[in-house]
């Protein structure tokens, strides 16, 4: 139903104003009685055999959804009803900000992709912790941060910081947002040296709490081997926890879409099914050349229980999916968790 009947409803409004709209539908129909129960029978897959223990922590399933989607906190308890294993917030920064000008959000229907270029757009860090405060507890949360696009470089560290600890109470993993290509000065926040200090300075913060919280890095799929030949070394250096590959691409190449088409959107981060392969790659390129030093989050392109399982297979522990959630419904993540338990992986 969702793809014969609703997609093609929503998909003839704005996007943005689409996500903001099915935001607010969810939370009303959720408010009804009996709602919750009847998402949970049609769309949750309870099986001691999908259970994966990574970081310390036991997640109910390992189907994500990634971070951009819930950005300010305000959905993942319905969304939990979804069957979701994991929901990873944000990303947050320290101070609300409008991000990038509108309109910054485009569907590649042909590509079954979306352009974005958002640039952090969120409610920032203390709304963020208002809502968290709410979590009935139904599955593990992650907390994507970042930093407030007006920051200049000599503070990036303390914006981390500063959401880092401020959340740290709420959520179970962290992810350090150093890939988004809608940002202000991306070479630095992939620049090694960089990394290894910030990396450091957040570590350092961690070991001041009594429960000390897994720290993962987001990287960009558009990396050479010699860039992520530095990913491994860095997590060896660091004894990072785990790496999420990958984020957003700014390659255009092998599109569908009109190059006419590409010219009016303009800049922004690829994701959907453009990159699947790309994220595939690095997956199977750090897992290979680390001998599965630490656990990868595989995100990118995730639209059938196919992709997952082609993902897991390159060596990722865990799955996030996005923009596959928006064109293939919520059945997806019932479909991937079915098969990873017929596949028995």
């Amino acid at each position: 139903m969702y793809k014969a009947i609703i997609r093609p409803i929503l998909f003839c409004f704005d996007p943005e104003k689409v996500h903001h709209f099915t935001f607010s539908l969810i939370q009303i129909i959720s408010k009804i009685p009996g709602m919750k129960g009847l998402f949970k029978s049609m769309y949750v897959v309870e099986d001691k055999r999908l259970e994966r223990n990574l970081f310390g922590l036991t997640f109910k399933n390992p189907i994500g959804l990634a971070a951009g989607f819930d950005k300010n906190a305000v959905l993942y308890n319905e969304l939990a009803n979804f069957g979701f294993g994991f929901i990873e917030i944000g990303t947050v920064t320290p101070k609300a900000q409008e991000g990038n000008p509108k309109k910054r959000l485009f569907r590649l229907k042909d590509d079954k992709g979306i352009i974005n270029r958002m640039g952090f757009n969120n409610e920032g860090l203390e709304a963020a912790i208002s809502q968290l405060k709410k979590n009935k507890g139904q599955l593990i949360i992650g907390g994507n941060i970042g930093k407030n696009t007006q920051t200049r470089p000599e503070d990036y560290t303390k914006d981390y910081l500063e959401c880092f600890n401020g959340l740290h109470p709420y959520v179970d993993y962290f992810v350090l947002n150093v890939s988004c290509p809608n940002v202000g000065s991306h070479a630095k926040l992939n620049d090694k040296a960089y990394l290894l200090e910030l990396i450091a300075v957040v570590q350092k913060a961690n070991s001041t709490f009594s429960l000390q919280k897994p720290i993962l890095l987001k990287i960009a799929p558009d990396l050479n081997d010699i860039q992520l030949d530095e990913i491994v070394e860095l997590i060896a250096e660091t004894n990072l926890d785990g790496v999420i590959a990958s984020n957003t691409s700014t390659d255009r190449s092998g599109l569908l879409t009109s190059d006419d088409r590409l010219s009016e959107i303009g800049n922004g981060g690829l994701s959907g099914q453009p990159i699947k392969d790309k994220s595939t790659r690095v997956i199977k390129y750090l897992a290979d050349k680390s001998n599965k030093a630490f656990p990868i989050i595989g995100v990118g392109g995730v639209h059938s229980a196919e992709d997952a399982l082609e993902k897991i297979e390159a060596g990722a522990d865990l799955i996030q999916v996005y923009t596959g959630f928006i064109y293939e419904g919520p059945s997806l993540i019932k479909r991937i968790n079915k098969a990873l338990l017929k596949r028995n992986l």
